[in-house]
């Protein structure tokens, strides 16, 4: 399935698990999906997840294939094979942690960590029909995870249930607790964003089912924190990885992605700053008076593999992922679908640090429907 880049035997736990190839296991290289790194130094210890991972007696079966550098959406990677997207295989498995999204899907672990930059776990786990966590920023560790430096980006599971996500969360964040079910139903707003009628046909169809209310609510600068939010991740991709498109190993869609990253300049760094801290508190607002807003994970169905080569014309698929990276809300993605059989992720985003009651409320909803 060209989901395994390394196979990995470590530990003899009842849990099987699979890493991103951009986070560090001891005694193996670090390639993130791309020949420009193939020849780099194997890892001289294992990333904290990693060690916890291992601490709780979970078995690490392989590292997973990503979109190259982590830095583009699709999945796609002419290096290593693009892993195939398994309940839907005309479709792109979604980026960057195809893999880890893949692997889950096809039942081959128990979980997988991937990592979330701009969207890049509620993507594919959208995508691949999983369930996808991006925790708050800053609340699992990134010591030895790659780039070694973001202002964005987060590591979080892939599974098939919330129960499992949970599990994932105990092992990687030893701060996260479980929380009790929801004794009744969570406040939700139904944040207004643009999406395709067939997207909006199938949540809303699916809100149907509930016993839920969720009242339309709007964020003024949900647009402006998309760009801001594009500009921070090109500059700090550039930083991190700019030397490498002198190397010519770099694959075309994201050497150019990257060459014209360059072109962000510092003053509009400081301009994101800006409208992160507004449109952080417009969410901080909305999250004091309602439990969770929910909104697409993507705008319209995840393309066909074969029309999606061209990263930039498909960034627009991130548009309603990537804010919260800005924001640094936790956001999971559910798994639902269209009356057609196609997949469509309802993005359930809580407040900061409140990433166990996010997933009670991911249970609740779930639960509601069966």
């Amino acid at each position: 399935m060209n989901i395994i880049v390394q196979d990995v035997q470590k530990g003899m736990g009842t849990l099987k698990v699979m890493v991103k190839d951009s986070i560090d296991i001891q005694g193996m290289k670090t390639m993130a999906g791309s020949k420009a790194l193939m020849q780099s130094q194997p890892a001289i210890e294992n990333a904290d997840v990693v060690n916890r991972i291992l601490a709780a007696d979970c078995q690490i079966t392989a590292k997973t294939n990503l979109h190259e550098l982590a830095f583009g959406i699709t999945g796609i990677n002419h290096t290593f094979g693009t892993a195939i997207n398994p309940k839907y295989p005309a479709l792109i498995p979604g980026g960057s942690s195809s893999g880890s999204a893949a692997a889950v899907a096809a039942g081959l672990a128990d979980f997988t960590l991937g990592t979330d930059t701009g969207g890049s776990i509620r993507m594919p786990a959208a995508c691949c029909g999983v369930f996808g966590l991006k925790p708050t920023f800053g609340r699992v560790s990134r010591k030895g995870v790659h780039p070694a430096s973001s202002s964005l980006d987060c590591v979080g599971p892939f599974a098939n249930s919330v129960e499992m996500i949970e599990t994932a969360m105990q092992i990687i964040d030893p701060t996260f607790k479980v929380a009790d079910a929801l004794q009744q139903a969570p406040k939700l707003a139904w944040l207004q964003v643009d999406a395709d009628p067939q997207v909006i046909a199938a949540i809303e169809q699916y809100l149907a089912q509930l016993h839920l209310q969720a009242t339309p609510v709007e964020a003024s600068f949900f647009e402006a924190a998309f760009h801001a939010g594009m500009q921070i991740i090109n500059y700090e991709n550039w930083q991190a990885y700019g030397d490498l498109t002198q190397t010519g190993l770099v694959g075309a869609d994201v050497n150019g992605r990257l060459l014209k990253a360059a072109e962000t300049t510092l003053a509009q760094v400081k301009q994101a700053e800006q409208v992160k801290a507004t449109f952080t508190a417009e969410i901080d607002r909305l999250l004091e008076q309602y439990d969770a807003l929910i909104l697409p994970t993507l705008p319209q169905i995840p393309p066909q593999v074969v029309d999606a080569e061209n990263t930039v014309a498909l960034l627009n698929l991130t548009g309603l992922v990537r804010p919260f990276n800005l924001s640094g809300h936790p956001a999971i993605s559910i798994p639902l679908q269209t009356k057609e059989g196609l997949p469509v992720g309802l993005q359930v985003v809580g407040k900061t640090n409140a990433d166990a009651q996010l997933c009670a409320i991911a249970k609740y909803i779930k639960a509601a429907v069966l």
